[in-house]
């Protein structure tokens, strides 16, 4: 083992189809060409924005693992084998920041405990991008994942997000499997009271994006916003 470990670089993946200036810094761009070790959530994701940054070495020269959805200790360290060599080592999500919302958050976990430093690059976290634009509390909020797949469930849980708003005065923000967009903002409307404010952030950083927050008494009387298959982060905060 090196007496020097390598870096565990955090390295942001795209949101979508915008043009790579405009998400990710240069800077950041040249860190991740540097690499040749990778971690991933999706390799086929990982390549393109791989290619998208015009990484010198060929793809197929690369190592490019996946990480397991519950990797074993065993298998953390073997991931990080190469940084305890001396080796640089980036962890890229399928999409935005890596460790948030993200499996990558186990990695970052077992390099912290082998004492391997870690450094994240500056870009595009589609929760932070919602929250900048929703014009809701950005002081004091909440993530809270994915809700119950279940309409009963799903409804309980928004009812109880709610109450949490009102209690702590606190944005409460959840993502949703964007085939399913449209039944989370049906449940929403269904759910919620008149005044709490909710905001749909859309596709954010592609041509798709879209963002608006208005109340749910104003969202009940508009038309229901194009969600299909898209990208999309909920935020309320009860009035």
């Amino acid at each position: 083992m090196s007496a020097q470990p390598g870096t565990l670089y955090l390295v942001p993946a795209s949101l979508g189809d915008s043009p790579l200036h405009v998400t990710l810094p240069e800077g950041v761009a040249q860190r991740a060409r540097t690499l040749h070790y990778f971690v991933v959530e999706n390799a086929k994701t990982a390549r393109a924005d791989l290619k998208r940054i015009e990484h010198p070495t060929p793809l197929r020269e690369l190592s490019i693992t996946e990480l397991p959805r519950e990797p074993t200790p065993q298998r953390l360290a073997e991931l990080l084998a190469p940084a305890l060599a001396g080796e640089d080592v980036g962890l890229m999500s399928e999409a935005g920041v890596p460790a948030v919302a993200d499996p990558g958050a186990t990695l970052v976990r077992e390099a912290h405990r082998l004492g391997i430093p870690v450094v994240p690059l500056v870009g595009p976290s589609s929760l932070l991008l919602a929250l900048m634009a929703s014009g809701l509390d950005g002081q004091r909020f909440a993530f809270h994942g994915y809700l119950p797949v279940q309409d009963g469930a799903r409804s309980a849980a928004i009812r109880q997000l709610e109450v949490a708003s009102r209690q702590h005065a606190q944005t409460q923000l959840f993502i949703e499997t964007p085939y399913r967009n449209a039944k989370m903002f049906d449940a929403l409307l269904a759910a919620c009271q008149p005044t709490t404010r909710l905001c749909v952030a859309r596709a954010l950083t592609t041509a798709d994006e879209w963002v608006h927050t208005t109340t749910i008494a104003r969202w009940k009387t508009a038309p229901a916003p194009a969600l299909d298959k898209m990208p999309t982060v909920f935020l309320l905060l009860a009035g």
